[in-house]
């Protein structure tokens, strides 16, 4: 009798154990920022998406501006975040790029990691995955919709599943004071110097993000 209970004890931790796995949902944030604005918008979708429960990890593109520029354009020194290569979106259950806005597009270095994703394409390793985006641009005019918009294509050929934010954090709709964000995702206004930062309001809005898309992307997985 001690045997069969002993067995059937060890069935249920298994089983729980299991189960414990199952229910990990990994998601990676790939971000570029030149200022440091989508690095610190990075760290709040982080936050939301641990809140629902999931494991996040969040990476740098490489940059394609050589050092003497950078330092002419008054750049600071990166994040400590590792730089991502093609092959590890693979391992993640959903992906949240975080994004530097170039006149309503793209940044370059985005684009280059982007373009180097076609061996992941000939095999349809993000078929299924789900995908979102978070912004930084200059003003209202520099991307906040736009941006959202240009990225459905890169998901679309993947395979992916766009995760919008919608309206699921009400404060989007806050008019009370400037802020950035739009149903396609969170973002921020880094005024065209640079020079402002995201606001609470704003990394509150993130944190939302992260949570949403934890959410969707774990259902998506089965998890």
């Amino acid at each position: 009798r001690k045997s069969t209970q002993h067995k059937i004890r060890r069935g249920e931790i298994e089983a729980g154990t299991k189960k414990q796995g199952v229910m990990t949902c990994k998601i990676a944030i790939v971000y570029y920022s030149m200022y440091g604005h989508v690095a610190t918008l990075a760290e709040s979708v982080k936050k939301g998406i641990e809140a629902a429960g999931a494991e996040c990890d969040i990476y740098q593109v490489a940059e394609t501006l050589p050092d003497e520029v950078l330092e002419k354009m008054s750049a600071p020194p990166k994040k400590e975040h590792p730089t991502i290569t093609p092959d590890k979106l693979a391992e993640y259950d959903g992906v949240m790029f975080g994004i530097s806005g170039r006149y309503g597009q793209f940044s370059a270095q985005i684009r280059t990691f982007m373009d180097s994703t076609g061996s992941l394409w000939q095999k349809g390793a993000l078929t299924g995955k789900a995908g979102g985006v978070f912004q930084s641009t200059g003003s209202q005019g520099g991307g906040q919709e736009t941006i959202g918009l240009t990225i459905i294509p890169f998901f679309a050929h993947h395979g992916m599943c766009f995760v919008p934010l919608g309206y699921a954090e009400p404060k989007v709709f806050n008019i009370d004071e400037v802020h950035g964000a739009s149903p396609y995702g969170s973002g921020t206004f880094a005024g065209i110097d640079g020079s402002r930062m995201p606001s609470a309001l704003e990394l509150e809005i993130c944190e939302t993000h992260g949570k949403h898309f934890a959410g969707i992307a774990a259902k998506l997985a089965g998890k």
